[in-house]
């Protein structure tokens, strides 16, 4: 299973850097023009108010995201291989600045997840994990924004509809965990920009059947986004 999710995350990355790639020439020729159209007696000043991200600002994005669970089991749920699927679903977050280069964004969204094990479906479940994080944003005057976050996620799992031979499968409704981001916002207009972002969440819950414990199920994903945000 390792070696298939390592294919899937090498597979995500390269199609989502190609689109990116392809999404980002036009527009970004497209603004360079609009720029030069207007230059004549432009400031750098001017140049600046227009680029980029500073103390104060408030960036929203929408992404469409890409979840990949990177499974780890203990115990009962090993034995029955237990798994885990992906999901696409949309993702909303909200980072301010709190310096030019400083920023904190809370992440928002939810998925469905359906098991499946050696003895076939086990259900679903859904996952909610709003997540905070410390960003650092680089060239924060230009363009071209890359940056990197770390952070904490709290998530929630509920409409818990596991079960095994018709007898529900208990879990625990919620976990603390790490969370790692990279990402680059491209500027297209002085409010428009688009995202590509990647993370990986640290995440789980302890299963019991029957009051008889099952093992800890870590889901793990790494999460591919790709979307476009507003700076207010």
């Amino acid at each position: 299973m390792k070696h298939s999710f390592g294919s899937r995350i090498r597979t995500t990355v390269i199609s989502a850097s190609l689109l990116v790639a392809g999404t980002l020439a036009p527009l970004a020729h497209a603004a360079d023009a609009g720029d030069g159209a207007g230059s004549t007696g432009t400031t750098a000043t001017s140049n600046d108010s227009m680029n980029g991200i500073h103390a104060g600002d408030v960036l929203v994005r929408l992404r469409a995201i890409s979840i990949m669970p990177d499974v780890g089991t203990t115990h009962s749920l090993s034995a029955l291989n237990v798994d885990v699927n992906n999901a696409i679903v949309p993702e909303l977050d909200f980072t301010y600045m709190i310096r030019d280069y400083l920023g904190v964004e809370l992440i928002l969204g939810t998925s469905r997840h359906q098991l499946t094990s050696s003895l076939g479906s086990l259900g679903g479940v859904n996952v909610l994990p709003p997540t905070l994080l410390l960003q650092y944003h680089f060239n924060h005057a230009g363009r071209i924004r890359p940056y990197v976050g770390a952070g904490l996620n709290y998530t929630l799992f509920y409409n818990n509809g596991l079960n095994a031979g018709g007898a529900p499968i208990s879990i625990t409704n919620h976990s603390f965990g790490p969370a790692l981001q990279a990402g680059v916002d491209v500027q297209v207009t002085k409010s428009l920009f688009v995202n590509a972002d990647i993370k990986k969440i640290w995440m789980h819950t302890d299963a019991s059947l029957g009051g008889e414990a099952l093992g800890r199920l870590s889901i793990d994903p790494v999460v591919v986004g790709l979307g476009v945000g507003m700076r207010f």
